[in-house]
Parts: structure tokens; C-alpha cells; sequence
């Protein structure tokens, strides 16, 4: 075996040279892995014994991408042209042995290789349209010519990571070879393609798949019009396709210029920026300084929740899908009934979920209307009304009952977790663990932190979330936490502009259009107007107040905020505007004409300045974390990196001057925060901090 540098080796097996990368921990395409790749095929080039070569990667993957880190950063060691090159156009047969994931750029070396093969459990994919970008290293040119358009398209717009089972059946890969053999099974596929005598294939080359689209512009418009919902907004999906469209119509070198112009727009505008902000921030969330990864944790073999509504059973979901068994305790057998019959449903409205799943799932859920019987579990949640004295008396009575080290957890979304533990002789196993509804499909999990909880309780709550496939990000108490607090902000200044002359459907367009699934007043006529809303002491003192006593409640009956026809399509309401320009009118004031660019100003500064504040009081540990609570539980769109990112980009000092305007015209509400002040002032970002 030979050294080609720190992270490859090259070693004559039979008459297959093996090329051998091992950069923990994903093999990503780093300078030192592209000059290993460039020295391993010139060695293997150059040996006489070799009839054919093998690229392998040592660790849990194949090449699972790019460095990202070397981004915007100087072009260091060989280029990835330059590898690409010398495998295409080796002199022997290249071949590309897969185990784990060939993603990204891994994927268009292997593309570039004349045959792949792979494990079972490998999967491929080119998952760059989720860093606001596209494969551009050929793999919009290569993938289609193997694959076929409609396939390339579906992969490279959807990043998804297709299994080897079906990369074979696509052409993707050649052949599969036994698990945990793939180091003989690759060498001994390639020592068979040159007994055989099979040709150099490069995928360059091929072009029937592409004769079969050419002249079908219809291919690319029914794609377009079938995923407009799901692409709204972002232009990376856009310009992939646009790529596959040159790959179709364009010789191969020219539809290579066109994947790197258009590649090189994507990487210099601001929404892949935001992308890949929100990428690294992801993982950023669960660095806890003052918690470090070897905290001992407790064992979860057994959860108990309080609650069979609709938030505890998709808070159960979570644990029976990753084979944890759930207590649920209701105080009536109709309502524990209800609750069970539900999940049932649930998954068996699931597409995923095969029946025998279900089964398997459902076999782990035990109903209870005893709340003694959750004394053996290692983790209770409760998640009843948001109502202080009930969440108190439910804690005292679990002090009393479970078991010693077991972890006491409240769903709240925003009362104070403190005051909650103070009702045990165990303040240390009490933490917050706020699931965002639907619980079962919504990503985000807030774990709030009280004073006195303990760092095996966090380190705990942090593992667990990840196992249940949550993005667990941690935040302190304070009324609303991090996620409600700064809905709040946006919340009542959606409720000023209405009461000054903007419509609800234009804020709620000014909102959609920036890039949210939908605006605050469409929302609320989702959930219910009436949701809180106590009809014997309604006096028709809100809005809400009065489109409830006038049973507009929302979508669910026909009318709320908007009039709704049989399908639920919304429209604007003139009853709502006439009810808005009577409280207009008898509030002393006259409506006005509200822009656009002020209701986005009015709706999202406020929320910058807010979780400027949150940062202040120290509720949150980094401003990143509240860009993760936001893009992953409120909606806010990716490709704008989430409020604290979003004020960067547009500058903390037009924020901050904005700011102090809707003080001086509006009031103390609008005061800037303090750290808003100093960092405009020293001429930093939150991203500084």
C-alpha cells in the first residue's frame, strides 16, 4: 500500500488498483481529498499491473459532498474539474464502489467514473437546491443523460437521497454487491468489465435520454406547474431546471458553461447565503456551552404523557415511532378513547406507515386514567390547559409519584417553568419541552430551560429530541419563550396596522409574499377565531369579539376574517371591512393608505427588535438559535435565514432608524432594543455576538 497524502492510499489488488479516501467524517471533497483523488488515479494510471481502478472511501460513507467551509475561500490543491477530468478520461476502467451516501459532489465524481456500484443500504442523491444552490460540478449535465429528465429533475429539485435499489433500476448504478463485502465485490466487478472487454463508458457521452426530451418543452412546464406550491419563492429549484433544459438542448460543454453561470448567480445572491446560514445554525443549536457533549444522560426507555388531546397524542406519536412505549392518562375513558382512536387514524391516514407498522406502533400505547400508573416512567410530559393552578397541582401530584431521576416535562408554550417546578421537591427534573403543533409532523422542539434544571436533564432532553427527529433548540423562561414572544411582536402590530386602514388581506399578502405559508389573520380563520373566545362574556369589545358573535369563526364555519366558499378558497370579506371601518371611525380616528413596504417594516422589524431583547436577557444563547425556532416551528422562509439574519442582511441600522421612527410616532412600544442600539453603533450584526 502506498501514501498518496493524509487522506488517500493507493494499493494494487490482483490487477484492480484500489484508491482508498479516508477523511473523517463524511470524506467531503476538501483540497486534501481532491489532490488524493488527482494523485490516486495518476498512480493507478501508471502502475502496469493495474487493468482497472477502484475508488473507496474508508468510514460510514462514500464522498458525502462538498466542503462547504472552503465556500468564497481561495481555490486551494486540485480543482474538482481538474479530478473529474483525469477519471473521465483514464486510460483504464474507472469504477465508483458506494457504501453510506454519495451526495453532491461525491455524486458527480462517481458519475464521472465509467461504472458505480454500491451496497444495499447505500443511498445517492444531489441535495444542493437545499443550499439555496445547484450540483455544479456537471451534475445537472451528467445526471439526466443516465437517468432520464423527469428522474433528475425530481432528484436534484427535491435534494432526496435515493436508495440503491432503486439507483440500479435507474441506471445510477450497475450493480449491487453484498453488504460489508463492497471492497472484493468492487474489485471484483472491475476485473470483470475488463475480462468482458466493456467499453470506457463515459455518462458524458450518452445522449439517448436526452433525443427522447428534445423538442418537449412540455416536460419542463407540467414539472414547473406541479411543483409550484412547493417551490414558491425560492430560485434554486428554478435554475435547476433551467440546467436540465441546456443539458437537454445544449452539447455537453455548453450546457456545462450554462451550469456554472447559473451556479455562480445562485452562490453570490443572498438566498443561498441564507441557506446555508440556516444549515450550519441547525447544528450550531445543539452546542450548549455549559452542557458538553459527554453530560451523562438519563435512560428513556419509557414515557408517560398527561393529556390525550390533540397535542398529547402527536406528542406520543413521536415516541412509539422510534419504539418507545407511552403511557397516556385522560381523566375520562370517552376522552382516553377519543384520544387512542385518533393516533390510530393517524397513522393509518399515513402514506409512510405500513399497516404491520401501525400495528407495531400502537402495541407500544397504553391508556390510563390513573395518573399512579406513569410512576415507573423515566420521562413524564404533561400537556393539558394552559392554566397555571391545573399545570401546579398536576406537578405536586407527580412529586408524589414518580420515580426518583425521573424527568418532570411541561408542554407549555409560554408560562413560567419556574413557578411550575416550585410545586415539586425536585425543581432540578423540571424542564420545559414545548412541541409545536401538529406534534407528530412539526420539527421544532423549544426546551426551555428553568433556573434550577439540571444539566443531565437538558443533555437528556437535547439527545432524545434528536433521536424522535426533532431540531431541539434550547431557550430560557420568559413569557411566550423565544418562539411565542416574538409571534407576539408580529402579532399586535398585525393588529395595529388593521385598526389604521391596511386590510387583513394585505397584510396577510405583504406577509405570504415575503415568503410565509400564510399571513396571521388566514391563520387564525384556520385554527378558529374562537379558540379562547368565551361567548358569555363576549361584549363586542374586539373584532374577534364581534366576528365571533356573528358566528364568524372561521374557515370551519364559512366565515371569519375572509368569506369562504364550499372548497374553503378565501376571499375578502366587505362585512369584515365594514366592521373594521365602524372601530376605526368610533376609535377618533380615520383610516389610511398603508403600504406594502410599511406593513413588512412594521410586521417584521418589531420581531428583530424583540429577539434583540431576548438575546439581551440572555433567554436565548445565540441569534442563530432564534433564526432555527423561527424557519422551523413559525414558517419563516429559509431563503431569508430567519428574523435575526434577516436584519443583518438589510443592515441593523436601517432597523434601528426605523425603529426609532415608530417610537417617536407610535409610542414606548417601539423603543430599540439596547443591543440593537450598540451593535448599529459599532457597526456589528447579530452573527458578531
Amino acid at each position: 500500500m502506498t501514501a498518496i497524502n493524509q487522506v488517500t492510499d493507493y494499493a494494487l489488488v490482483g490487477d484492480v488498483g484500489v484508491i482508498t479516501l479516508n477523511s473523517p467524517p463524511v470524506n467531503a471533497l476538501s483540497a486534501p481529498v481532491r489532490d488524493g483523488l488527482a494523485g490516486g488515479v495518476a498512480a493507478a494510471l501508471a502502475d502496469p499491473g493495474a487493468k482497472a481502478v477502484v475508488i473507496i472511501c474508508e468510514g460510514r460513507t462514500f464522498i458525502a459532498g462538498a466542503d462547504i467551509t472552503e465556500f468564497g475561500g481561495p481555490q486551494k490543491g486540485a480543482s474538482l474539474f481538474d479530478v473529474q477530468e483525469a477519471i473521465e478520461g483514464a486510460s483504464k476502467p474507472v469504477v465508483a464502489a458506494i457504501h453510506g451516501t454519495a451526495l453532491g459532489g461525491g455524486l458527480e465524481v462517481a458519475l464521472c467514473c465509467h461504472y458505480r456500484v454500491a451496497v444495499p443500504s447505500a443511498r445517492c442523491g444531489l441535495p444542493e437546491v437545499n443550499l439555496g444552490l445547484l450540483p455544479g460540478a456537471g451534475g445537472t449535465q451528467r445526471l439526466p443523460r443516465i437517468v432520464g429528465v423527469e428522474k433528475a429533475l425530481d432528484m436534484m429539485t427535491s435534494g432526496q437521497h435515493v436508495p440503491a435499489k432503486e439507483c440500479l433500476a435507474m441506471g445510477l448504478v450497475d450493480e449491487i454487491v453484498d453488504e460489508g463485502k463492497l471492497r472484493e465485490g468492487a474489485a471484483a466487478f472491475a476485473s470483470r468489465i475488463v475480462a468482458e472487454g466493456r467499453p470506457l463508458r463515459k455518462v458524458r457521452d450518452l445522449d439517448e435520454k436526452m433525443a427522447a426530451a428534445r423538442g418537449r418543452p412540455e416536460i419542463f412546464e407540467n414539472f414547473r406547474k406541479a411543483n409550484a406550491r412547493r417551490f414558491r419563492g425560492f430560485l434554486a429549484p428554478e435554475y435547476n431546471i433551467r440546467c436540465v433544459e441546456a443539458a437537454v438542448n445544449q452539447p455537453f460543454e455548453e450546457g456545462l458553461k450554462t451550469e456554472r453561470k447559473m451556479f455562480g448567480e445562485l452562490i453570490a445572491g443572498s438566498q443561498s447565503a441564507a441557506q446555508r446560514y440556516a444549515f450550519f445554525a441547525e447544528r450550531q443549536a445543539a452546542k450548549i456551552p455549559d452542557v458538553p457533549d459527554d453530560t451523562p444522560t438519563i435512560a428513556v426507555n419509557k414515557v408517560g404523557i398527561i393529556g390525550g388531546g390533540t397535542m398529547g397524542g402527536g406528542i406520543a406519536m413521536n415516541f412509539m415511532n422510534v419504539g418507545i412505549p407511552v403511557t397516556i392518562v385522560e381523566v375520562k375513558q370517552d376522552a382516553l378513547d377519543r384520544g387512542i382512536a385518533t393516533i390510530r387514524r393517524n397513522y393509518e391516514r399515513s402514506r409512510t406507515a405500513k399497516p404491520e407498522e401501525t400495528e407495531a406502533r400502537m402495541s407500544r400505547l397504553t391508556g390510563s386514567l390513573d395518573l399512579a400508573s406513569l410512576a415507573d416512567c423515566d420521562l413524564v410530559i404533561e400537556a393539558v390547559f394552559e392554566r397555571m393552578d391545573v399545570k401546579k397541582d398536576i406537578f405536586a401530584r407527580l412529586d408524589a409519584i414518580c420515580k426518583p431521576g425521573a424527568i418532570l416535562a411541561t408542554n407549555t408554550s409560554g408560562l413560567n417553568i419556574d413557578e411550575i417546578a416550585s410545586a415539586t421537591k425536585r425543581p432540578e427534573a423540571v424542564i420545559g419541552l414545548h412541541f409545536f403543533s401538529p406534534a407528530n409532523v412539526m420539527k421544532l422542539l423549544e426546551v426551555v430551560r428553568a433556573d434550577h434544571t439540571s444539566k443531565e436533564v437538558i443533555a437528556t432532553s437535547m439527545k432524545l429530541a434528536r433521536k424522535i427527529g426533532k431540531i431541539a433548540v434550547l431557550v430560557g423562561v420568559c413569557p411566550g419563550f423565544v418562539g411565542n414572544r416574538i409571534l407576539g411582536a408580529r402579532q399586535r402590530e398585525a393588529n395595529k396596522l388593521i385598526m389604521e386602514g391596511a386590510m387583513p388581506w394585505d397584510v396577510d399578502r405583504v406577509l405570504y409574499d415575503f415568503g410565509f405559508p400564510m399571513g396571521p389573520f388566514a391563520m387564525s380563520d384556520l385554527a378558529g377565531l374562537d379558540i379562547g373566545w368565551v361567548k358569555e362574556r363576549s361584549k363586542g369589545e374586539t373584532i374577534r369579539d364581534v366576528l365571533c358573535e356573528m358566528d364568524r369563526r372561521g374557515q370551519k364555519t364559512g366565515a371569519g376574517w375572509y368569506d369562504y366558499d364550499e372548497n374553503r378558497v378565501a376571499k375578502p370579506s366587505p362585512v369584515t371591512e365594514k366592521i373594521l371601518h365602524d372601530f376605526i371611525v368610533k376609535s377618533g380616528a380615520n383610516p389610511r393608505k398603508i403600504s406594502d413596504e410599511e406593513i413588512l417594516e412594521r410586521c417584521i422589524y418589531p420581531m428583530i427588535n424583540e429577539g434583540a431583547k431576548i438575546l439581551e436577557e440572555k433567554k436565548a444563547i445565540r441569534a442563530s438559535d432564534i433564526d432555527v425556532v423561527w424557519e422551523n416551528g413559525y414558517g419563516w422562509p429559509v431563503y431569508r435565514g430567519g428574523p435575526m439574519w434577516y436584519g443583518d442582511h438589510v443592515g441593523l441600522p436601517k432597523v434601528l432608524e426605523k425603529m426609532k421612527a415608530f417610537e417617536a410616532q407610535m409610542g414606548e412600544t417601539y423603543k430599540p432594543a439596547a443591543l440593537l442600539e450598540k451593535l448599529a453603533a459599532e457597526g456589528k450584526r447579530f452573527a458578531d455576538l
